[in-house]
Parts: C-alpha cells; structure tokens; sequence
C-alpha cells in the first residue's frame, strides 16, 4: 500500500532530523510542532504554516553545515532574523527548514576610530546603539520595531526608520556582509573602505530577503550623535496643506532627520495610548525633526516652522527638553500596537509615492475607504514618501480579511499609478508577490529570476518569495487590472 502524504511527510521529517542531528547539538534541532509552532509565521500573522524543522545554529561553521545537508537532501531554507517582519518573507515552508539566526547574537567588534561595529546577525538594533553609546555614536536606521528586530533581519528587507530621510536606509549604512551561499560558500560583500572592487554586489545581497545567501556577520556605519535635537509638531486642518507642506519643507532644501505624517484617525488612535499631547482635533499633524549643534538646530527649527505656518500650519510646538522630544516620537513608534485599541485586526500596508502626490494619494485611500467599507489609519514617513496605511477590520466577520487584502492591493496599484512603488522597507515576501506583477514587466522579472539563479541555481533560499512567476503573473492579471490600465481618472490631480 502507498504512503499517504502524511507518512511521506513524516518519513522525509524523520531522514531531515537524523542528519542534521550528526551535524548539530540536539538542542539546535527543533522538530515536534509545539516547539515549532512559534515559527509558522513572521509580522504578517494572517499567514502561517508550520515548518518541517526548525535549526538554531550557533556559529557560522554550524551553518555551513546545515546548508550542506540541505543541498544534499534538496531541502528549502527559509532564513528568519527576529521574526518582526510585516510580509511574510520568514514564512516557512510545509516541507522545508526554517534557519534561525537567533543565537548568533555577538557583538563582534566595535571600532570607534573607524565608527564601524561588527556584529552577528541575531544582534538587535537597538543593541549596537546600546554598546557604542560609551563612544558618543550610535547605528542610525531605526525601524519601529528596533527594540525586537535583529540587524540580519534588517539586511534582508533594507530596514528604514524614521531617521531615514536624513542618515539613509539599511544599504546606505552597511558596510560590509559576510554570507554563506547556497554551495556551503561563504561570500564576503563589501569592505571596511568607501568602495571595493567590482561589482556592488553589496547593494544587490541588501533588501534581497534571504533568497540569495545566510547572513553570518554584519559590518556598519555608526555614526557620532548630535549634540541636540528638537522636533516640530506641526497640526493641519486639512490633509491636503499637510501633505503639500512636506513637500515644501523638501523644496526649500531643508532635509530633516525626520519628517513624518499622521491622519486624525492615526492621532486619535494613538494618543490615549502614550498621551503625547497630539492635537486629535487637526486632520494631520506632521512631526519635523533636526539636529546637530546647538545653533544648527535653533536656525533649521526657525526656517522649517516658516515654511509650515506659510504651509497653513494652525498650531505649532516645539520640545523643550529630550523628554519631550521623545515623547512626541513616541506615539508615531507605537501607532501599530495602538491599533488595538480601536481595532481588533489591522493589515499594515507599505508602498512609496513622489512626495508630491502625498495628498492625491491620502484622497484615493479616503475614496477606498468607502468602497471597501473599511477604516484606514495612515502613518508614514512623508519626508521619503514611504506610506503605512493601517487598514482596520475584524476577522472574525466572514470575508473581511479578503476586503482588506483588497483595499491594500489597490493602494499599491495607486502607488505605481503616480509613479512610485509597491515597498519602501517591508519588503515583497508573499504579501506583495501578485503586486510585483503591476510594478515590473515580465522581461525585469526575468532579469530578477537571473539574480537568484546566480546565487542559488537550485532554488532552495526562500523559494516562493519576493519574485513572481510568470504564471503567477497571469493568474493575477485575471484578477486585477493589469499593468499600465489603473490610471485612477477619477482623483485630482496636483
């Protein structure tokens, strides 16, 4: 009589188990499904399945051991950071193993001279702040999640911040990435100088999450703290002298450490939460922050607060002292988890648009709202135009998910509509694969499945990720409109 898939699974499980156990301390091996049950799923929670095994190497040669029995047994990897991920890129796979970078959380080196730290992949990001604080320097990207999420992780999706607009993204402040591939290689990307020999290969491995090599140390930039900083706290009675306001902040050549936006919905959301003095009467408030020296800042708050009165700013504060100004960050870094209060589910959404097409864009959500019959909460770093509508709906109601997956593929429609794309620093994963399809045309997909083929010719790094196929394409064509066809006629035009 034939195995049913049930018994194969087991069979494949219990060959999987045996050889990783010759390679790995027993308790690097997790395969009952209570103890891998905490890996079926990353942020994006509404995804999940459950991994065939779970390994937690502890060094770099334990990984390169892993990756050699999987290569041998054509097992898929599916490498996973924190876990803090909004898109599924740490899903796992049914039959495959999930890596976990968890115990490779050691501080390598720190170079203050240099302003570089070395660390391992598991290290938080907050972490490296933490340890080369005694040097007056810290690690600049600073995603909402940095108290949890773990530099490789960090490395794997090009990770943003609130910070962003000003000191760059994860690429912008890495220099250096050693890996282990596919073959059981490993890969040193970068450099400690400005540049390195051929290509920038280095840029490509950065945001390329976990489909082309295992992380195993990271090298970054760290930078000297400044000797101040202040924020704004701008409110809007209109979306739209908000939105057009961000772009004028850009347009006078003021380039703040952080500008961000927040809708009413969003204030109001937030503010019972952390009580951050948000004005929860303006339909937007912008937070602007500058730092540097003393006089630096006194001269960037003057030149931006007249640019936000003239925007049509009603009300302006300014902090006084640091707990200020992190209190008033505060509610912006905690707007996902205040989501709760008002809803029982919410779907993160992340797509980037022109800035100047903010306010155009808050409309065509206003106008999905209705559509969909579901409440957005927009929060998002408007300086970079990187968007992060919060769209609430309860699962428990039959077919509100699917609404809400919906609303958040025709949001990325608009976003590639008005020219910008479908992620700032989520990442594809699987949330986004069928919005690939609307953003690149088959023959850059092709390109893209070049890439991967160079760096895992098998197939086996987190298959089933970030990049469509063409078939996958079709099917979701005849779901959606097709690229080049959502032209939103209906929404002004600025």
């Amino acid at each position: 009589m034939e195995p049913n898939k049930s018994e194969q699974h087991q069979q494949r499980q219990r060959l999987v188990v045996a050889a990783l156990r010759r390679v790995l301390p027993a308790q690097s091996v997790l395969y009952h499904e209570e103890d891998t049950r905490p890996y079926e799923c990353d942020g994006l929670t509404a995804y999940r399945q459950l991994p065939m095994v779970v390994t937690l190497p502890e060094s770099e040669a334990q990984v390169i051991a892993i990756v050699q029995v999987c290569r041998e047994m054509q097992v898929a990897i599916v490498p996973r950071g924190a876990g803090t991920g909004l898109s599924g890129g740490a899903m796992p796979i049914a039959d495959g193993l999930v890596l976990s970078t968890a115990r490779l959380n050691k501080i390598l080196n720190v170079d203050a001279y240099a302003r570089t730290a070395r660390v391992q992949p598991g290290v938080r990001n907050l972490a490296i702040s933490d340890a080369v604080g005694v040097h007056d320097l810290y690690y600049a990207p600073d995603p909402s999640s940095q108290i949890a999420c773990s530099i490789g992780g960090n490395v794997a999706e090009n990770s943003g911040g609130v910070h962003c607009l000003k000191y760059g993204l994860t690429v912008h402040n890495v220099m250096a990435v050693r890996a282990v591939s596919m073959e059981g290689e490993i890969i040193e990307l970068g450099g400690a100088g400005l540049d390195a020999p051929g290509l920038d290969l280095l840029a490509v491995f950065i945001g390329s999450e976990g489909m082309l090599g295992i992380v195993t140390e990271v090298t970054v930039r760290l930078i000297p703290k400044p000797q101040t900083a202040r924020v704004i706290m701008a409110s809007f009675d209109d979306v739209i002298k908000a939105g057009n306001a961000v772009a004028n902040v850009i347009a006078a050549g003021i380039i703040p450490a952080g500008l961000e936006m927040m809708d009413k919905t969003s204030s109001r959301m937030v503010e019972p939460y952390v009580k951050a003095g948000y004005d929860i009467d303006a339909e937007a408030i912008l937070l602007c922050e500058s730092d540097g020296t003393q006089e630096e800042v006194e001269e960037e708050i003057g030149r931006m607060s007249a640019v936000l009165q003239q925007a049509g700013a009603t009300a302006i504060a300014v902090s006084q002292s640091e707990a200020e100004r992190l209190k008033f960050w505060s509610g912006r870094k905690n707007a996902f988890p205040a989501a709760g209060r008002i809803s029982p589910d919410y779907y993160c959404m992340d797509g980037t648009i022109p800035r100047k097409n903010l306010a155009q864009v808050l409309l065509g959500i206003a106008a999905m709202e209705i559509k969909y019959g579901l409440r957005c909460a927009n929060v998002f770093h408007a300086g970079d135009g990187n968007l992060h509508p919060l769209i609430l709906f309860d699962a428990n109601q039959p077919g509100e998910f699917h609404q809400a997956e919906a609303f958040g593929a025709e949001i990325l429609e608009l976003c590639v509509a008005v020219g910008g794309t479908i992620t700032g620093e989520h990442g594809v994963g699987i949330e986004k694969i069928g919005s690939m399809c609307v953003q690149f045309s088959p023959e850059e997909l092709a390109a893209f499945w070049a890439v991967k083929r160079g760096f895992d010719p098998l197939l086996l790094l987190n298959p089933d990720k970030a990049i469509p196929s063409l078939h996958r394409c079709a099917e979701y064509g005849r779901m959606h409109v097709k690229k080049g066809a959502v032209k939103f006629p209906d929404l002004p035009r600025f």
